[in-house]
């Protein structure tokens, strides 16, 4: 079932629901993936009953537990993956309480080690993780339009229209959108 044809809420139940299948994939309970991530029990049970919407933040911490990219993790949601996703059908995931919104550009495959992402932050948003979901995991950040400051290893990149960051990924990183106007980027991901 693609997440479009799930209904209000569906995208969230179905992330939910793999987020409970991984989770006893690995034969945890609750306090142990709260151990391992970071995340409370609580906040951790809302998610995978669908009961909020998990954040940036929390998806990547989740990703880093199980090794895995959030497009990797998204797309495990989805239907079959196909060779060609139309502009229309491409997944949009928003979390509102960032002003990010990410669309999965890339048809989904879980077998590729590449793939491709436009982001876009709303002015003064600001999203830090404090961790990649897999280790090494290389990014290019090619800034479309608006402002975008990124800081990876400790180092702040200012980046304007047309610029590309290439970084390997090992600690926390930031995203923020200085504003005035909203920043859109396009990402691409490289696992290692």
């Amino acid at each position: 079932m693609k997440r479009d044809e799930v209904g209000p809420g569906g995208v969230d139940a179905l992330l939910g629901a793999r987020l409970a299948e991984l989770r006893a994939e690995r034969g945890w309970s609750l306090g142990e993936l709260a151990e391992h991530s970071g995340i409370s029990r609580s906040t951790l049970s809302r998610a995978e009953r669908a009961e909020t919407s998990p954040t940036a933040a929390l998806l990547n911490r989740l990703c880093a537990v199980y090794g895995r990219t959030m497009s990797q993790l998204l797309s495990e949601v989805e239907a079959e993956p196909a060779p060609v996703v139309r502009a229309a059908d491409q997944p949009v995931w928003e979390d509102p309480s960032s002003g990010f919104v990410r669309r999965s550009v890339s048809p989904p495959h879980t077998g590729l080690r590449g793939e491709l992402v436009e982001g876009r932050l709303a002015p003064g948003a600001d999203i830090a993780y404090d961790r990649p979901p897999v280790p090494g995991l290389e990014q290019h950040i090619w800034l479309l339009e608006g402002e975008l400051e990124v800081t990876a290893q400790d180092i702040a990149h200012a980046l304007r229209e047309g610029d590309c960051l290439r970084v390997r990924v090992w600690g926390p990183t930031r995203f923020r959108c200085p504003g005035p106007t909203p920043a859109r980027y396009a990402l691409a991901v490289v696992l290692p």
